[in-house]
């Protein structure tokens, strides 16, 4: 079978370089980015980075038609393995391509902005987005598991104009007709949603560390009683579970925790955190420091946390971080 690669333009590739490689849209190997013409779509792979993009071969291609059955779950378990067109390659595609395949818009990316997820982990953000959004064509969607549950409620949602889709506790999705109006679009959400970033004048503790663990530059969070709390009682998104577990732990145990909160002193990150949860710990950190005065936050929940710790394809995609 021959594989149309001229879909994957110069210009496609450059738009998800450049957004992976800005951690304040994607944070390591976070986020994916599609595009498509008949009936094959390019779909970044699962465990890769959007950073990569024109340095690497981290896009797989998929029968488009195959990926929709699954979205609308008439074939398949909705991961997308079976519709990957090269038998030959190892990689599979993003857990997330069943909603890539299902939108009828020829480049589709989503982010995990942390403008838009200072909005989205919040009730009182969420109102404020709607605000701030009004006039584009743009959805809120209620949280959902990665996959299949979060694809029938994008589906549930979207219309024909829909191409600006705000995931509650979990980022953006931008749509659109070639590369350059996903761009723009982006940039527009992203301007709406800016908000002012406070600066933080932690020093970090002159009390050494345990043995494997050092004080993390976001360590300032610990010194905010409300954000102390908030940090150890819940996760807000998936991708912090994902590599840094359910909440920031109080305490070590059995040498795991890849972070492991202080109240009133710092953040402790091991040694050997890889790039992934180095990368997670940051963008909780860059999240609160532009979350407003006055807005509460909702985590996801324990049972939510369960299903990503016990699902195959992030255990997939966690041992693939592991090697960075």
């Amino acid at each position: 079978m021959t594989i149309d690669t001229s879909i994957l333009t110069d210009d496609f590739r450059a738009l998800s370089a450049r957004l992976g490689q800005d951690p304040l849209q994607v944070q390591g190997p976070g986020g994916n980015t599609s595009i498509k013409r008949g009936n094959t779509m390019w779909i970044k792979a699962s465990g890769t980075e959007l950073a990569d993009a024109e340095r690497q071969d981290i896009f797989v291609a998929v029968d488009r038609a195959a990926a929709v059955a699954e979205a609308r779950e008439q074939a398949g378990d909705g991961s997308c393995k079976s519709t990957v067109l090269d038998p030959a390659i190892s990689l599979r595609p993003s857990i997330e391509t069943t909603f890539h395949a299902a939108l009828d818009w020829p480049v589709v990316a989503h982010t995990h902005s942390v403008a838009t997820l200072a909005h989205a982990i919040s009730p009182d953000g969420r109102k404020v987005a709607i605000e701030k959004l009004d006039g584009l064509p743009f959805v809120m969607v209620p949280y959902a598991k990665p996959g299949l549950p979060l694809t029938r409620e994008i589906l549930a949602k979207a219309t024909p104009q829909t191409q600006v889709f705000i995931l509650q506790n979990h980022g953006l999705i931008g749509c659109g007709t070639d590369v350059r109006e996903v761009s723009e679009i982006i940039n527009e959400v992203e301007s709406r949603l800016a908000l002012p970033k406070t600066e933080s004048l932690y020093k970090v503790p002159t009390m050494p560390a345990p043995a494997g663990l050092h004080w993390a530059d976001e360590s300032w969070m610990a010194l905010d009683e409300a954000i102390t709390t908030w940090l150890a009682g819940g996760s807000y998104y998936p991708d912090h579970v994902v590599f840094l577990g359910p909440g920031l732990p109080l305490a070590d145990h059995d040498g795991t925790p890849p972070a492991i909160l202080q109240p009133g002193v710092g953040i402790l990150l091991r040694d050997d955190a890889t790039s992934s949860q180095r990368a997670m710990l940051k963008c909780l950190s860059d999240l609160f420091l532009r979350l407003p005065d006055g807005w509460n936050v909702e985590a996801i929940g324990e049972a939510a946390e369960a299903e990503l710790l016990n699902w195959d394809a992030e255990k997939y995609r966690q041992a693939l971080a592991a090697q960075t």
